[in-house]
Order: structure tokens, then C-alpha cells, then sequence
């Protein structure tokens, strides 16, 4: 497996190092909020999974285990041996990619608004979605992707943030998403769950139709110690949504 040398912001400091995993088609800066909370503690690593931001867009397809090597290979170069890890949607899955592949590296886990597995409709569901970008390009999933990443409630009473980000969705190279599409197609933790070793907060908007709470209880319930937190009203992006709930729960866990 060849790694890609992926494009990082890094606080810095002696703290202890935390990971921020972006949801597909944005990059490093949804976790801007977060970020700022979390750096007069933590050493923060947010980064632009490959095909997304400024990483680099290598020919697809993309597996799993790819990104998840990609961190791992960002973690050597930053010299950071272990570090907890916070992945919102995709970065969820790469995180539970991490914890398997690589459970020394990893302290504490926090999977938000993920899934480890779409279930028996999942990899159509998603080569649907492949095949609209492939003929329309972002342009063409656009209207529905936000509407899956927020609330009705919230594209109403904050155009200019939901703007912001569908902003910096259209910019995300289309053979890069297209390479995560064919990763996520292939999702399917389901039976590892139980190995994953490193103490697991999961957090679920009550509002999100893209991984709905049920997926959030059954990755609660395979992995072994892990709690639940389900924010209100929050759709899929819900450390955009209501980002003060959200970083108060991944700030009380990483404490």
C-alpha cells in the first residue's frame, strides 16, 4: 500500500495529539470551531483526507485502509507516536479503519454521525452516487448532499454558514470524491467492532437521515465500553450544527 503525503494544519505544542477527520467532499477547515477549543490543551492535527483540500489526488479507487495509512503515515512525519482521533462521517470510518489497523497509535476514539456498515443496500446506494458524479460532476448530488448535511431548521436560519460549506464542497476535486465513494462502497465493519480496544465515544444527531441514531447504537453496542451522545435537532454535520454540544462532549470524553 502506497501512502500520499497528506496536506495538515498542526497546532503544535506538548499536549497530547488529537486527529481531526473531516466528512467527504470538505476538508481540514469544518473542524476550524473545534480546532480553536481544543488547541490551549491538545496538540491538534486537522487534515485533508487524499483527493480532498490540498492533499494530493492520487487515481482511484481509494480503500479504507488507504486513508487510514495515509494518518498513519501523517503521524510519523509529525513524530506523534499515539494520539486520540474525532472523525465526523468519513472520517469516522477512517478512524475505525485506524483502530484496527494500527491500536498502539490510537488513545481515544470519538465516531460522529458514522456507521461501520450501510448494510445489504449500501454498496448500490453508493455506486448510484458514483455514477451521478461521474456524468454531473459535484454538481450533480449538490442539492441533496446538503440537504443530508443539515437540517431544514438550520438552512434556514443559517444561509450563510450552509453557503460557506457547500462552498467548499464544490471545490473538492471530483475524481477525489469519486476515490473516497469507492472506499466507503466498501464499508463493512460490522464484525469487527469488538476489536476495537481504545475507549470509543459515539455521537449521533437526532435529525441526521445520513446515519440515522440507529447506526450510532449499534456501533455503541459492538464496540466494547462506548457511549452514546445524540445531540438535538442536529443533522449529519452536527459539529456545524450545534458546535458548542458537540465539543463539549468530545472535550469532556478527551478529558
Amino acid at each position: 500500500m502506497s501512502t500520499v503525503a497528506l496536506h495538515a494544519r498542526d497546532t503544535g505544542g506538548d499536549g497530547e495529539a488529537v486527529v481531526l477527520a473531516h466528512a467527504i467532499g470538505l476538508d481540514h477547515r469544518m473542524w476550524d470551531a473545534l480546532a480553536e477549543t481544543l488547541a490551549p490543551r491538545f496538540r491538534v492535527v486537522a487534515f485533508d483526507t487524499r483527493g480532498h483540500g490540498k492533499s494530493p489526488v492520487p487515481p482511484r479507487p481509494y480503500s479504507l485502509a488507504d486513508l487510514a495509512g495515509d494518518a498513519a503515515a501523517l503521524l510519523d512525519r509529525l513524530g506523534i507516536a499515539r494520539a486520540h482521533w474525532v472523525g465526523l462521517s468519513m472520517g469516522g470510518m477512517i478512524g475505525q479503519a485506524f483502530a484496527l489497523a494500527h491500536p498502539k497509535r490510537l488513545a481515544r476514539l470519538v465516531l460522529a454521525n458514522t456507521t461501520a456498515s450501510y448494510g445489504p443496500e449500501g454498496p448500490a446506494n453508493w455506486q448510484a452516487r458514483i455514477k451521478l458524479v461521474e456524468q454531473g460532476g459535484l454538481e450533480a448530488i449538490r442539492a441533496a448532499v446538503e440537504q443530508r448535511y443539515f437540517s431544514d431548521a438550520f438552512r434556514r436560519d443559517h444561509p450563510e454558514a450552509v453557503a460557506r460549506t457547500m462552498a467548499r464542497f464544490m471545490e473538492t476535486p471530483a475524481q477525489g470524491y469519486l476515490g473516497c465513494c469507492d472506499a466507503i462502497a466498501k464499508l463493512d465493519f460490522s464484525g469487527d467492532l469488538a476489536r476495537i480496544a481504545a475507549p470509543t465515544l459515539v455521537i449521533a444527531g437526532s435529525a441526521d437521515v445520513g446515519t440515522p441514531v440507529a447506526m450510532s447504537e449499534a456501533l455503541a453496542a459492538g464496540i466494547p465500553g462506548a457511549r452514546l451522545a445524540v445531540i438535538e435537532g442536529a443533522a449529519h454535520l452536527s459539529s456545524a450544527e450545534d458546535p458548542g454540544a458537540f465539543a463539549a462532549h468530545v472535550t469532556r470524553f478527551l478529558a
